[in-house]
């Protein structure tokens, strides 16, 4: 029989591997606030279906049963697949309705219990449902009473939250950045004492508010792209993506609370106006900040092409076994499923099935004709090629990127370079709102000389 732990850790790597496959860049923040024994629940935001729970499970560095939705267990792949991960099948009133006998879920809080006496973790998204809205949504209560119904039958259980923020949640080769916020411990004497729905609602207001500290939460998407600009505007130029996403947060938090100040109104409208020059033009600001020089333009597009010369070649002959799946990730997502929170989860297993069934295909006609050493050598040229593939995709984007900075430097440069100047002053107004409107207590991510 095999071992589970062997198994599981197999498939975190597999796992992880996919995860740095369709993203560029998968960054990991706090894991200091993850113990490294004991009982502990991730509790997380839930914006990207499947590919949340992968992302805790592969960069959390400890082993995870993640709570899921009994549903998802109705399909045989899906099945054997969450049974090597040991997700625990959870019943929900959104997929069965009110039931009136209510829903029975004692055989799988049974087995949560039974996994944290044992100093295990457990994943759980107090969310409930994977949603695409702008903000967190109402927690319920169920990673609470987990916490404290476990800390009740022995030892103290660690709460970690965790924020999950995609730049672009359904796009192939975007970015991430995973937060493991600072742990919330559930002592067993003081679990005992508590009352047990009011100590279930505190723990939950407790754990929204560690939560929102993670996660950009906005009334509206049209609240959150306004802001965007001005957080671009604001930040000096290459930060990193942490820094990027909490000052994002932090404009996010406090806007509510100044957006009827004059000023703050003044600058967002003309952040809206700017973007929309931005956009008549066809420039981003990123290159208008670095400035449209045609030299500068044409030795990028050099630089790109010489390195798409060196990984070309190495993609090129298993091109037919990954560009399907790429062509998949990148424009078949919203035809596969009609939800946007899983389109990433359909283009990730979707990809992964094809470049198997491709690679497994490969292998069985290379073995035929050519023997059993020809095949290990085509297996071990595959990931190479994989990875040459993901370098020139990416390369390619960047050529196009340079390109069109070329032909914009050439043909709107001289317009450029007048909005270049209404950015400086514009730049130079939202410091000064910042500095104006910010709370006392609020220590400045940038401070600026004289704001």
């Amino acid at each position: 029989m095999y071992d589970r732990r062997v198994i599981y850790a197999a498939l975190r790597w597999f796992l992880g591997l996919a995860m740095r496959v369709f993203f560029r860049q998968v960054e990991v923040v706090g894991l200091e606030h993850v113990p490294a024994t004991g009982p502990v629940i991730f509790a997380g935001n839930h914006p990207n279906s499947l590919i949340d729970p992968i992302l805790i499970i592969t960069t959390c560095g400890r082993r995870v049963r993640f709570a899921a939705k009994d549903t998802l267990f109705s399909t045989r792949i899906m099945r054997a697949l969450l049974g090597a991960l040991g997700a625990v099948p959870l019943k929900r009133k959104d997929d069965h309705g009110a039931a009136t006998g209510g829903l029975d879920n004692d055989a799988a809080f049974a087995a949560m219990f039974d996994a944290l006496a044992a100093g295990d973790t457990i994943g759980i998204f107090p969310e409930g449902l994977s949603h695409d809205a702008s903000q967190l949504a109402r927690l319920k209560t169920g990673a609470a009473r987990l916490a404290l119904g476990a800390a009740r039958r022995g030892a103290p259980v660690v709460v970690v939250p965790c924020g999950l923020t995609f730049v672009h949640p359904k796009r192939f080769r975007s970015r991430v950045l995973v937060q493991y916020g600072p742990p919330i411990t559930i002592a067993a004497p003081a679990a005992a004492e508590a009352d047990a729905p009011d100590a279930a609602r505190a723990l939950t207001a407790r754990l929204e508010a560690s939560l929102r500290s993670l996660t950009i939460n906005a009334s509206d998407w049209d609240t959150v792209r306004a802001l965007d600009t001005v957080r671009r505007l604001y930040q000096p130029p290459a930060i990193e993506l942490d820094q990027r996403i909490e000052l994002a947060r932090r404009f996010n938090a406090h806007y509510p609370a100044v957006r009827d100040q004059p000023e703050v109104r003044a600058v967002i409208a003309r952040s809206q106006a700017y973007q929309a020059r931005l956009d008549e033009l066809g420039v981003s600001d990123r290159e208008l900040a670095r400035g449209l020089d045609a030299g500068a333009a044409a030795g990028r597009v050099l630089r790109t092409l010489g390195f798409l010369l060196v990984w070309i070649p190495i993609m090129l002959p298993a091109a037919p076994l990954h560009l399907p799946a790429v062509l998949l990730a990148r424009v078949a997502g919203k035809r596969l499923t009609p939800r946007k929170d899983v389109i990433a989860t359909t283009k990730v297993l979707a990809g992964i099935l094809i470049v198997l069934a491709f690679y497994a295909a490969a292998a069985v006609v290379v073995a035929w004709r050519f023997g059993p050493l020809v095949a290990l050598a085509v297996g071990a040229y595959l990931p190479i090629a994989g990875f040459a593939t993901l370098r020139v995709l990416d390369r390619v984007a960047q050529l196009r990127r340079g390109v069109g900075a070329l032909a914009r430097a050439l043909t709107v440069g001289r317009q450029a370079r007048r909005l270049a100047g209404e950015r400086a002053a514009l730049v130079d107004e939202i410091v000064r709102v910042v500095a104006l409107v910010r709370p006392p207590e609020l220590v400045l991510m940038f401070p600026r000389e004289g704001a």
